[in-house]
């Protein structure tokens, strides 16, 4: 174990985890991460895919406890159609103080009356976060992302309800395309770097390390393969967020997207033509012909709204206002940081 806090600080800003497996935050604190190798199988098709996922849902939907989290998007909405009639269904509504969010429960539960499904909407507060990033982080030993406190939550609600699981459509977009904006150019490794920080460490903390990976694995006469990139590396921290959410819930995670992988080159042309995520395109389309393919977005998180007037951190580790022109989601970051250095030097007194 090796405690390095600068590093791990800049990792989690620059890949939203903390890469090196023995690198951590405070002595005994160790990151909770997933084992980045487990069995996948190879999808050559849209159907090799759509027999999967109908399989995988038939199997762990056998004893009537795993409900779906269900958004407005076709991945969960193809897999809602797989569940037997009755099952229930959760989606997530991020609220702020009468403020415009995203909200995707009105298709959701479209899809879900078209299948049958028993709908239910969880809404998350800003209080919500506050009062649940904190447990998170603890279980974690690291900061978390934004989207852990909707998981937890529709954790701790499916199991009031009855439910040992969730089942979530979760690595889709990585696996099969769906990221159109970093699929939408060949990428020069530096140019990649430069756009694929999430936070870049050295506009935001006085320490920052350098500490990109080795991405010579995902390079090709100087461009990266995004594919491989998103669906071997960028997956363990999507996963991760999954994961810790829901064991520190106490409910189980099923993920069927992420048991498969393309068995073959991505189609960059369709994908750049506007056709991303073709196969479960082809898949929703077959199982909705009635419906309209809709936008794609990310899972909803008010980041926006619930940091608007945020000042930024005020530890000595930040660059003073180091958070004006920044997202949402990046003051997420630099709060979720801050929030979880404060807890250790109340809990280690380091």
């Amino acid at each position: 174990m090796n405690v390095d806090k600068d590093y791990c600080m800049s990792s989690f800003l620059l890949y939203r985890r903390v890469v090196k497996s023995d690198a951590c935050f405070s002595t005994n604190r160790l990151p909770n991460t997933i084992n980045p190798d487990w069995e996948k199988k190879p999808i050559k098709d849209s159907l090799e895919l759509e027999n999967h996922l109908r399989n995988r849902i038939a199997e762990v939907t056998k004893n009537g406890k795993a409900a779906l989290a269900l958004s407005g998007g076709i991945d969960s909405a193809i897999l809602a159609k797989f569940m037997p009639k009755g099952s229930t269904a959760y989606t997530f509504k991020c609220v702020a103080d009468g403020k415009k969010t995203t909200d995707e429960s009105k298709i959701a539960a479209l899809y879900a009356k078209e299948c049958g499904l028993n709908h239910k909407v969880i809404e998350i507060t800003w209080d919500d976060m506050k009062k649940y990033a904190p447990i998170l982080m603890e279980h974690k030993n690291a900061p978390i992302h934004s989207i852990e406190v909707q998981i937890y939550m529709a954790g701790l609600k499916a199991k009031e309800d009855g439910f040992d699981s969730i089942i979530y459509g979760e690595t889709a977009d990585v696996n099969y395309g769906g990221l159109s904006n970093i699929l939408s150019k060949d990428w020069e490794v530096g140019d990649f770097i430069e756009r694929y920080a999430y936070l870049k460490p050295w506009k935001v903390l006085k320490k920052p390390v350098i500490n990109f990976i080795d991405i010579s694995e995902y390079t090709n006469q100087g461009y990266i393969d995004v594919h491989k990139y998103l669906s071997h590396f960028d997956i363990i921290e999507s996963i991760n967020s999954y994961v810790n959410a829901s064991e520190t819930a106490g409910i189980g995670f099923i993920a069927p997207f992420a048991d498969t992988y393309l068995d073959g080159d991505l189609d960059l042309v369709r994908i750049r033509k506007g056709e991303n995520k073709y196969l479960i395109r082809e898949i929703f389309n077959k199982l909705y012909p009635n419906f309209k393919t809709p936008t794609k977005i990310p899972m909803p998180r008010a980041t926006d709204e619930w940091l608007m007037n945020w000042e930024g951190p005020s530890r000595y580790e930040f660059i003073e206002n180091c958070v004006e022109n920044l997202s949402g989601d990046q003051k997420w970051m630099l709060w979720s940081l801050e929030k979880y250095l404060n807890m250790i030097d109340d809990k280690d007194n380091i």
